[in-house]
């Protein structure tokens, strides 16, 4: 692309061999448009040469997958699905099983999803199966470890039995009782883990806003929920919504189940809800509601308001994440926004890797580690 084509618009060099097929490839997806008798608007040849030939497209997803690596192959569709509208062409199941699968493609195939026949929905739930599946491995370890020791630290106890001294925690809280004379501390305040982990000690209601703007956010809250579901110390609870609310926590031992059971696109009615997760909340003081929302409310905002003010007077610890994935500053609603940090619930975009870090202080009651929201803008 930076040599240009036809005679190398002027640099007295032609493209050959590889190079003249990584061009092409290029050039199919990113050639400018044809002028009217074929030819590209400034009298050269370079054009968009995808169209909506299935056997084309085929083909060049081979070409891309031979040329170039993973990440730019996932870029490369992602720009092919946006720019030359070719996501009917997922629908063929030979066109999934040519694709490179990533985050973005679930988010189109859920998107999809109810136009799908058949022939092509065994197909599509491998594809889908095979990133969540790689998510789940990359999240899922550091995921448990942060919250158990989370819920660990939460569960501390102020007469503890020797066995269940958190002996670190203990001499800091008595340094102030050191004598220098026997080189000891002595500890007054004794603090300890409590042995509670055969009952569930914490709440979780995760809530999804389900439009087609959030698709990565979906994706990646399904594969979270999940893994906080295989914690018997939490008791979890996926709520999707846009103007209907659907409750998808007897599918959690399958995220796959899951995604498939949202609906992308449509309206948005966060109250709505927020009123059915506020009607399922049977210990407000140890219950965590995280909503996933870009804030576009198309219901009644200032009961949204009312009731997000309710839960965290009740004790509810509530989370607002305007996105969950690595897509950088989303677009959100800055006015509903900023009305939810003067309730005290800051709203900001967390990635995925951040995530278990955000869930572990909304568990130990602590300020939650939000990003600078300057770098969100």
């Amino acid at each position: 692309m930076v040599l240009g084509g036809g005679d190398a618009d002027g640099t007295g060099h032609e493209l050959r061999g590889r190079d003249a097929a990584m061009d092409g490839a290029l050039a199919s997806l990113y050639g400018r448009e044809r002028a009217p008798g074929g030819r590209a608007p400034d009298g050269g040849r370079r054009t968009a040469g995808l169209g909506a030939s299935a056997p084309g497209v085929a083909r060049w997803l081979g070409d891309i997958r031979t040329y170039f690596p993973s990440s730019v192959v996932q870029v490369m569709q992602r720009d092919a699905i946006d720019r030359l509208g070719l996501s009917a062409l997922l629908l063929e199941p030979e066109m999934l099983e040519a694709v490179e699968a990533d985050v973005h493609l679930v988010g189109t195939l859920l998107s999809l999803n109810k136009v799908m026949p058949e022939t092509t929905r065994e197909t599509a739930r491998a594809v889908v199966r095979k990133v969540v599946e790689q998510l789940e491995k990359k999240l899922a370890t550091r995921t448990r470890a942060t919250l158990t020791g989370a819920l660990d630290r939460s569960a501390r106890i102020a007469r503890p039995r020797h066995r269940d001294i958190d002996w670190d925690r203990t001499i800091r809280a008595n340094l102030k009782n050191y004598l220098p004379e026997y080189r000891t501390v002595v500890p007054e305040r004794l603090i300890g883990y409590g042995r509670a982990a055969q009952s569930v000690k914490k709440d979780v209601v995760l809530c999804i806003d389900q439009s087609g703007s959030m698709a990565a956010s979906v994706v990646y809250a399904s594969v979270f929920g999940a893994v906080l579901a295989s914690m018997r110390a939490l008791d979890t609870r996926l709520v999707v919504f846009d103007t209907a609310v659907v409750d998808l926590t007897d599918q959690l031992d399958d995220p796959v189940d899951v995604l498939f059971g949202t609906q992308l696109g449509g309206g948005t009615d966060i109250n709505r809800a927020l009123a059915y997760c506020q009607s399922r909340i049977t210990r407000p003081a140890e219950t965590v509601v995280v909503l996933i929302s870009d804030l576009y409310e198309g219901g009644i905002r200032d009961e949204m308001l009312k009731r997000v003010a309710a839960m965290k007077a009740s004790g509810v610890q509530f989370v607002t994440l305007l996105a969950l994935s690595d897509g950088g500053a989303p677009a959100y609603d800055r006015e509903h926004a900023a009305a939810l940090a003067a309730l005290g619930a800051p709203a900001f975009a967390c990635t995925p890797d951040r995530f278990p870090d955000v869930m572990a202080a909304a568990l130990e009651k602590r300020p939650l580690p939000i990003p600078d929201m300057t770098e969100q803008r």
